[in-house]
């Protein structure tokens, strides 16, 4: 699936996935966020840390009567003001798609999956 934006120069087709790809890469800019969370283990509520280059996999983005829609699956690390960071990724989505392409994105919703604790030891 894809969205099309359209300018005096033709057309530009853009997919889902690369969006998710720029949500993802977006929100781990964010401080607090250790990684994205895999989506296969959604059902089983286990969180599987994925690698930086795996930033789609935490995030589903829905187009909706012509609004885009983005949930994200994150890890965020132990110590950190949940709900801030949540907000924080928010709010760096929105700016970061309204930058990118130009886009109003109508929902961010971020589901903490898990919270990973630095061990002590070297």
């Amino acid at each position: 699936m894809s969205f099309e934006i359209y300018s005096s120069n033709g057309t530009i087709d853009i997919t889902l996935e690369v969006l998710a790809t720029a949500v993802g890469a977006a929100a781990m800019d964010c401080y607090g966020i250790v990684g994205m969370a895999s989506k296969k283990h959604f059902k089983d509520n286990l969180s599987e840390l994925l690698r930086r280059e795996n930033y789609s996999r935490g995030v589903v983005v829905r187009e909706e009567d012509g609004l885009i829609h983005i949930d994200m699956y994150i890890i965020v690390s132990y110590g950190t003001k949940i709900s801030e960071v949540a907000h924080n990724v928010q709010r760096k989505v929105k700016y970061q798609l309204q930058k990118m392409l130009g886009l109003d994105v109508a929902a961010v919703n971020v589901y903490v999956q898990g919270v990973q604790i630095e061990s002590a030891l070297p």
